[in-house]
């Protein structure tokens, strides 16, 4: 009896929760306790066959939070105006492993586990996974019901000015030390010659170079992406360390080797670059590298609440890719 009532008492609870439309760490403790360990393995099996995809999987949570808040809509397929074929969603990816993991969370508990979740989820394990601080997701959000590559217009772009940046966060409820440690993601990952031929080739004001980039690396970039080459070739975004999730991107950007033109603009700006210093301790005894990593934790659990809707706000999407 008293086993019943326990069951009755968890049951009551989990509604509840849903309810009131609250964020909670193991949200799905009562009605799918397989969630979080079906997506985590999905992952580990994604990055052990492609190891880029651990970066990969970071962006898309990242695009799906900038539009529409936190509400799995880029993953929708729903034709040449979708919001995945926006301009500033070019490259994203990861939307394979976000299918698999939603196909088996519907074998094992059918109509329960969110996309956006799924996507939150995927990004904090393939943090983890490549070398980065382990963290609790907060879950139960809930997938929305709009798609449309119109809507994304507004998302940060590689040749925004700082002022731009920090604007476009900040209206994201984003402040500027968010912008630093969300842009130190850019640790891990690759970008195309496609993002640097304007900073290489033609950047404004006068064209040429952009003189803010280390000649050094100006010229391994030039080697790299040659004038009219191939758009599509890849390389690291945080050079000598794009393999793991550490501090050496923003001692990259300090130093001129931001390969992104929006990285490099930390540099520019009071703020953000007394920001970047702080974590090598020119203005604290504190050691640069717990503080850095509880921090970016702090930021990307802020930027996963952007816009959620929870509660009745709407429903679990039953295949990730359309309504």
């Amino acid at each position: 009896m008293a086993l019943v009532l326990a069951m009755a008492l968890a049951m009551v609870l989990a509604v509840a929760q849903e309810v009131e439309g609250q964020l909670m760490v193991g949200f799905y403790g009562e009605t799918c306790p397989q969630a979080e360990p079906i997506v985590r393995n999905v992952v580990r099996e994604a990055i052990l066959s492609d190891t880029n995809m651990a970066p990969v999987l970071l962006r898309l949570h990242f695009h799906d939070c900038f539009v529409e808040g936190c509400d799995g809509s880029i993953l929708i397929e729903n034709g040449p105006s979708g919001e995945r074929h926006a301009f500033g969603h070019q490259g994203v990816g990861g939307f394979e492993v976000i299918e698999k993991a939603k196909a088996e969370l519907e074998a094992a508990c059918q109509g329960v586990v969110s996309c956006a979740d799924i996507v939150a989820l995927a990004a904090r394990d393939a943090i983890a996974m490549a070398g980065g601080p382990a963290y609790e997701v907060p879950t139960g959000r809930r997938d929305g019901v709009v798609s449309n590559m119109s809507l994304a217009d507004d998302m940060p772009d590689v040749s925004n000015s700082i002022q731009q940046l920090k604007v476009k966060f900040m209206r994201k409820g984003l402040t500027e030390k968010d912008l630093v440690l969300l842009s130190a993601a850019h640790t891990i990952g690759t970008t195309a010659c496609f993002f640097l031929t304007k900073r290489l080739y033609n950047f404004f004001p006068g064209g040429g170079s952009d003189p803010a980039i280390n000649p050094t690396l100006l010229v391994e970039l030039k080697q790299k992406c040659p004038q009219n080459g191939d758009v599509n070739v890849r390389l690291p975004i945080d050079q000598g360390s794009g393999q793991a999730f550490d501090l050496h991107i923003l001692q990259n950007i300090r130093n001129g080797f931001a390969v992104l033109e929006s990285d490099a603009k930390l540099n520019e700006d009071a703020v953000t670059r007394g920001i970047m210093d702080n974590y090598f301790g020119f203005f604290s005894n504190l050691p640069f590298g717990p503080s850095f990593e509880a921090d970016f934790v702090e930021a990307i659990l802020k930027m996963g609440q952007i816009g959620v809707r929870t509660g009745f706000q709407g429903a679990p999407r039953r295949v990730c890719a359309s309504f």
